[in-house]
């Protein structure tokens, strides 16, 4: 069951990243023929999270949701009583390239698709590889979007995208269109609580997946996996470090999952290059469930539909510093 202190919450969502996505940002042409872990995935993770009593966000892909032999499984998600987020259709993590009537293509296509295989329209949006510009804040402003969730607010953006590039199959043309993956330095300049942004007459709120406030450091699922190859011990204790200074600078935190947070090389060999993916999935899914009960120790877990609900009515506002295209 949820637990937490009086008052305090924080966000909890999972970015439904399928087998083709990962293949496909990987430079992988077999991720054209669509392969799927889904079928597998869903179920052990809504096992976890009722196990829990817990209810999150599953940002869903639209492609997936589009395929009748994926319906079945994702209307499992919305049966639960989870909340559905948009991921976009096509998953490409430079939707700040998209000209604006292609991201409202993008944008209804998914929410279709979505509401068809889920039975819910999504109201909250995040962008694949946290791909956003200040086109696609108007145009989900305009579509009456609740939130975005696409920033993460840090300062080492450039070095997780030269990592990437280094080991990813990609040719010149598909670095060009990535070369802004995982964000700018000044990103790190972003607040990582809650805050709006300021639009041509209106205003978006924005929901960035939570760094360490003061040192801009990633702390989600995927990171914290990775330092347990070294130290699940130390791992934990740089969680809960992260947790306090939330607390103490009144930050409610919005972790992020990913199905490689849950999944191993064991299960998903196509994708055994990835980080921590040499873990087997059950000892990743034990790590995994030991920093969900240091989250549900200190806060109480919501969706990110919550989250934006219980989001202040007065927060500050910052315009769009996007880089150029």
């Amino acid at each position: 069951m949820n637990g937490g202190s009086s008052g305090r919450y924080a966000s909890l969502s999972l970015d439904l990243d399928n087998l083709w996505t990962y293949m496909k940002i990987h430079g992988d042409e077999g991720w054209k023929e669509m392969p799927s872990y889904l079928d597998y995935f869903v179920p052990l993770v809504l096992g976890e999270l009722e196990r829990r009593g817990c209810r999150i966000t599953f940002f869903i892909v639209g492609e997936d949701a589009a395929r009748e032999e994926s319906q079945p499984v994702l209307r499992q998600i919305s049966d639960a009583g989870h909340d559905i987020g948009n991921h976009s259709f096509r998953h490409e993590p430079w939707l700040h390239l998209y000209a604006r009537d292609e991201l409202v293509e993008e944008l209804s296509r998914a929410e279709d698709a979505i509401e068809e295989a889920t039975g819910v329209r999504p109201r909250g949006f995040r962008g694949p590889g946290f791909s956003v510009s200040e086109t696609v804040l108007d145009v989900l402003s305009e579509r009456g979007y609740d939130y975005d969730a696409s920033t993460l607010p840090m300062y080492i953006g450039p070095l997780a995208r030269r990592y990437y590039f280094w080991t990813a199959k990609l040719s010149a043309e598909e670095r060009r269109k990535r070369s802004i993956l995982f964000g700018q330095f000044r990103d790190g300049f972003r607040p990582t609580g809650a805050y709006r942004w300021k639009l041509d007459g209106r205003s978006l709120l924005e929901i960035p997946v939570t760094t360490i406030p003061g040192f801009k450091v990633p702390f989600h699922l995927s990171y914290l996996l990775f330092l347990s190859i070294r130290s699940h011990a130390l791992a934990k204790a740089y969680f809960r470090f992260g947790l306090s200074l939330c607390r103490m600078n009144g930050v409610a935190p919005s972790i992020l999952l990913h199905p490689l947070d849950f999944l191993g090389g064991d299960e998903v060999p196509k994708l055994a290059f990835f980080p921590a993916m040499q873990v087997p999935g059950e000892e990743k899914r034990r790590w995994a469930s030991d920093f969900l009960d240091i989250l549900e120790e200190g806060f109480e877990v919501v969706t990110m539909a919550d989250h934006a609900a219980r989001a202040p009515v007065k927060l500050a506002s910052r315009e769009p510093d996007f880089a150029a295209s």
